[in-house]
Order: C-alpha cells, then sequence, then structure tokens
C-alpha cells in the first residue's frame, strides 16, 4: 500500500536499531530478515545465537547480519539489573527480583532502549499487551508531560483515499476527561509524525453539539475543552456523532460553522469499548487496512503487536516506530 510503503522508504536511511525479544517466534524471524534486506533498521534479536540461528537455517531464514544479545551474557546485565532495582525499589522490588526480571527477553529489551543500545522496542508477537505495556512504564516510563499512555490505530480505506487515525482502541478502558484529553494530544502528534498531514481532531459521542445530555457526552466535552487549552495550536472540535465528524453533508447540518465537522482524519473514541469496537468494524466490515496499534505518550518507542499479528504487521510498525524515533 501507498502509505506504508512510504514509511518503510523513510525508514530507510535514518540508521536506526529495534530490539525484537521474541527470537523464538518464527513471524519475528522472518520480519528481522526482512527490515536487514529492505535496509529499513538495523535488528538485534534477544537470545541465544547459536540457538536461534539453527532455527531460522532449518526454517530458510538469513539473519547474518543480524545482532544478537543473550541477558545473562551480556556484559551490562548487573548495570541493567541495578537500574531496574533504582527504578522500582519504591515498589517493593529486591536486587535479587530484579535481576531475575532482567532476564525476561521483553524487559531487557526495554532496558535496551532505555539505555540507548537500540532506538525502538517491538513486542507482543507472543506476549501479552499487558506484560509489553509493564516493561515499557517500568522501565522507560511516560513523556515529559504526558501521564497517559493509549494506541493509534492507522484506519486505511481500501481505495487509500483517506488514511484515519483512530485512539485509544488498544490500552484504556475507561478514560476520564482528562485522560481523553491525552489521547488526542499524543494521537495528533502521532497523525502528524506518521501519516505526514496536519491532525484534524473530533471528538466522537453518540450525541453532537448539545443533541443529548448525558454524564458521558459531558466527559467528551470536558475533554475538548482540556485539548483547547492545554494545545490551541490542535485543530479540535466536539462533541461529534461519527457522521457529522467525517461526512461533509452531515457535518454542515448537524455542526454548522464547525472546522473539523466533516473533515476530520483523527478520531478519538470516548472510551475501549467503542474505540476496539469502531476500528474492527472498519476493518472487517468497511475492508479498511488496520495498522497498528502505535503506543503513544512512552518517553521512547516501543510497540506491542497483536498475538495474530503477520510477518508484514511486524515489518510496518517496526517502521513506523523508526520514523517516530
Amino acid at each position: 500500500m501507498k502509505l506504508l510503503d512510504g514509511i518503510r522508504e523513510n525508514a530507510r536511511g535514518k540508521g536506526k536499531i529495534i530490539v525484537l525479544p521474541e527470537s523464538h517466534d518464527e513471524r519475528v524471524l522472518k520480519a528481522a530478515e526482512i527490515l536487514i534486506k529492505e535496509g529499513i533498521c538495523q535488528v538485534i534479536l534477544v537470545g541465544e545465537e547459536d540457538t536461534v540461528k539453527k532455527r531460522a537455517n532449518e526454517l530458510g531464514i538469513d539473519l547474518n547480519k543480524v545482532n544478537f544479545v543473550f541477558p545473562e551474557n551480556y556484559e551490562r546485565f548487573e548495570e541493567f539489573a541495578e537500574t531496574y532495582y533504582e527504578k522500582r525499589k519504591e515498589k517493593g522490588v529486591t536486587n535479587n527480583e530484579a535481576k531475575k526480571i532482567m532476564k525476561n527477553y521483553t524487559f531487557f529489551a526495554a532496558m535496551l532502549v532505555e539505555k540507548g543500545v537500540a532506538d525502538v522496542c517491538v513486542s507482543g508477537a507472543d506476549t501479552t499487551t499487558g506484560e509489553v505495556l509493564r516493561a515499557a512504564l517500568h522501565i522507560i516510563g511516560t513523556a515529559e508531560g504526558v501521564k497517559t499512555v493509549s494506541s493509534d490505530i492507522l484506519i486505511i480505506t481500501p481505495n487509500e483515499g483517506k488514511v484515519y487515525s483512530f485512539a485509544d482502541c488498544a490500552v484504556l478502558p475507561d478514560p476520564d476527561a482528562e485522560q481523553l484529553a491525552d489521547i488526542a494530544i499524543s494521537t495528533a502528534e502521532t497523525h502528524k509524525r506518521v501519516v505526514g498531514e496536519d491532525p484534524i481532531v473530533a471528538m466522537l459521542s453518540f450525541s453532537t453539539k448539545g443533541s443529548a445530555k448525558h454524564k458521558l457526552v459531558d466527559k467528551v466535552i470536558e475533554a475538548t475543552k482540556i485539548v483547547k487549552e492545554k494545545r490551541p495550536d490542535i485543530l479540535i472540535d466536539g462533541e461529534l456523532q461519527f457522521d457529522a465528524a467525517i461526512v461533509e453533508k452531515v457535518g454542515r447540518k448537524k455542526a454548522p460553522g464547525s472546522e473539523v465537522a466533516g473533515r476530520a482524519n483523527v478520531l478519538i473514541f470516548p472510551d475501549l469499548n467503542s474505540g476496539n469496537i469502531g476500528y474492527k468494524i472498519a476493518q472487517r466490515i468497511g475492508k479498511c487496512e488496520a495498522v497498528g496499534p502505535i503506543i503513544q505518550g512512552l518517553a521512547k518507542p516501543m510497540n506491542d503487536l497483536s498475538r495474530g499479528c503477520s510477518v508484514d504487521d511486524i515489518v510496518n510498525v517496526a517502521a513506523i516506530l523508526c520514523n517516530m524515533a
């Protein structure tokens, strides 16, 4: 697809380094080979080199230009464990527990990013979202001024005539108004950096401009006000129903005078229920391409994958993060 081809092309030549901790997964090994062959980035695989290469050879996968690290043999392992202990000792983590945790490939990979050995980390092909996010939050932490970690899913229409950002579809079940505002700000920035177009943000609801009264609508209205106060540079409006947000004729009728209605490319759902359901409807019934989730709000790029992801999904997410790093 044109957008994804462009994202891969933009990543080439940046010299970024990605760490992939799930070296036991065939899809990850194939993705590593593609990332190297296409020159998208350099690759570090976490695992015992001889064991992984033997498996790769059996599968016909070339990993000769991939770098390997094995936690227990890594020269900075003690330093990594000490850093984790210092970060988590107030939560009751002991030195011995820190060493044990650093043997976990996903947590070790997150520390490689934190220490600057790698620029980005992608995990989740065979690891739960909860574990990936715990590793990211415990080690990398949130970006300055950001309290909320969330996700953006790129929705690419079948003819590639339009690219939307849907958020949050994967992380935060029931955001309050402040969190919803954070999600909107993060998604606007992600859309600009990844898609390359100015974000036009719609705060979605079952109401448009007072057509319904409910505390759920009030939350969206309040979140919209917060964004406008924090980031007056972001073009945003709400509350808007989905059709009023993206269909020009409906937008003019339901929200006359709105600069966003009918033109939105960033769509902020009021909760995880609606966001997750919405993107899957677009994907399965609307036949749109769904790329992501792209995790937002971290100090450095680390991303989750769906456990049902394809090799191309891994490569595309890796390329997106390399552009964001």
